[in-house]
């Protein structure tokens, strides 16, 4: 235990253990061991959290001009491109992502900060047109107050980025709770964020399981937006408990990614962006591709050419930067994955390859590229996000029966078509 790198939460500008003692080890997913040792907020710790939000909130934050904000947010830009190697170091070895892609992650996220910052002074209010010939009606956009800002842990960096960037600039005060899978990055984060100087209780990172730490933060009467991205399950109950304090609500979920590629594609293309956007990371983003419809013309001559370039490519340490695709992040989502595709072979799925565990798992989370045929969309692994490195394939014969099938799923969020057809594209 004595060995485990251990973090303590940053409530107030300190940092902190848990009220109860409590904590949790966060695994390598290279390898199933502990390497880390995590507070467990308590109710107590949440309301410690988005109190001292709430002082500074009262404080000298949102008073200050929004040129002076912009300068914490260029430092923190700063402070990411400074530490990218190590921010990328600890990111790959909680969640098993590319260390090739996490080390140059944070210096694109550093972009959005220096964005926001140069974005804090203009933001305009409005001069309404009204019928009343001696009255005016005008808008002024004035901070919000605490914002409760929930991350997944798969991109945590550049997540934390769309949510707190434009929040401290327009002179709000953020409470983050990193997820519990992988929370050890954002407290890296925080240390960079207190270097910087920025008043204490502007920002606050905690962390604990969903009941109660996720509980008692989306239901805080102090609390007056809460920013979500992850699953479906996890946003029906923060919409519930939103209802305690009328808190405004933003979620980005969940998807289940349609792809089509029309027999005029270029196919070479096509079989890039595909590979890429289900099995980069593993498979392991809200936006990856996980549906492909393959019209009839070039169903089979396609699917070879994709499944040889599947079979292709290499797996190992996420720490090599010659390995193309590392481990999912948690067991749990193995199980997912395995019992999804027992279904679906069941239900009439072909496999094409991958399928099964690789033999790296022994020590690890490790799942190979794996491509099935289906002969509908509505078979587990089609029908299902699965979070990991899984591709569903159909076919279709008309552009109007591909749209309907692609918005055939209770999941949205993103879509792909592959066409030289510039007009077919559009539509």
């Amino acid at each position: 235990m004595s060995k485990l790198k251990q973090y303590k939460m940053f409530i107030g500008g300190n940092w902190v253990d848990s009220e109860t003692k409590k904590t949790f080890e966060t695994l390598n997913p290279e390898n199933n061991k502990p390497w880390a040792l995590v507070p467990e907020a308590s109710s107590k710790d949440v309301d410690d959290a988005v109190k001292a939000a709430h002082k500074a909130f009262e404080g000298e934050w949102p008073k200050l001009l929004p040129r002076e904000r912009a300068k914490f947010l260029r430092a923190i830009g700063q402070k990411l491109r400074d530490n990218a190697e190590l921010l990328g170091k600890v990111e790959t070895i909680d969640t098993g992502k590319l260390f090739r892609e996490t080390n140059k992650q944070a210096n694109y996220i550093a972009e959005y900060y220096d964005y926001y910052a140069g974005l804090a002074d203009k933001v305009e209010g409005t001069v309404l047109p009204i019928d009343k010939p001696n009255v005016q009606a005008v808008t002024t956009r004035i901070p919000i107050g605490v914002i409760a800002a929930i991350v997944p842990w798969n991109s945590q960096m550049f997540l934390t980025a769309t949510k707190l960037a434009p929040a401290l600039a327009m002179g709000n005060t953020v409470v983050i709770k990193s997820s519990e899978l992988a929370p050890a990055v954002m407290f890296e984060f925080a240390k960079l964020i207190e270097e910087t100087g920025i008043p204490k209780g502007v920002v606050n990172v905690i962390t604990g399981f969903g009941d109660p730490c996720g509980k008692a933060l989306t239901a805080h009467n102090l609390v007056e937006k809460v920013a979500f991205t992850g699953g479906p399950e996890t946003a029906r109950h923060i919409i519930r408990n939103s209802a305690e304090n009328l808190s405004e609500v933003s979620l980005e979920l969940g998807g289940k990614s349609p792809v089509a590629v029309f027999d005029d594609a270029d196919q070479e293309n096509a079989i890039n962006g595909i590979t890429a956007g289900i099995f980069g990371a593993s498979g392991q983003s809200c936006i990856a591709g996980s549906r492909l419809y393959l019209q009839k013309g070039i169903y089979n001559e396609f699917l070879e050419k994709l499944t040889k370039r599947a079979n292709k490519i290499k797996i190992g340490t996420p720490m090599d930067t010659d390995t193309e695709m590392g481990p999912l992040s948690n067991f749990k989502q193995l199980e997912v994955i395995e019992k999804n595709i027992k279904l679906t072979k069941e239900q009439g799925g072909t496999i094409k390859c991958g399928g099964e565990r690789h033999p790296f798992s022994n020590e690890g989370y490790y799942f190979p590229p794996t491509i099935i045929e289906c002969e509908n969309h509505n078979l587990p692994t089609a029908e299902n996000e699965l979070f990991g490195p899984v591709l569903s394939v159909m076919n279709f014969d008309t552009e109007d029966e591909v749209i309907k099938k692609m918005n055939d799923n209770k999941y949205g969020l993103s879509s792909g078509v592959y066409t030289s057809d510039f007009s077919r594209g559009l539509r």
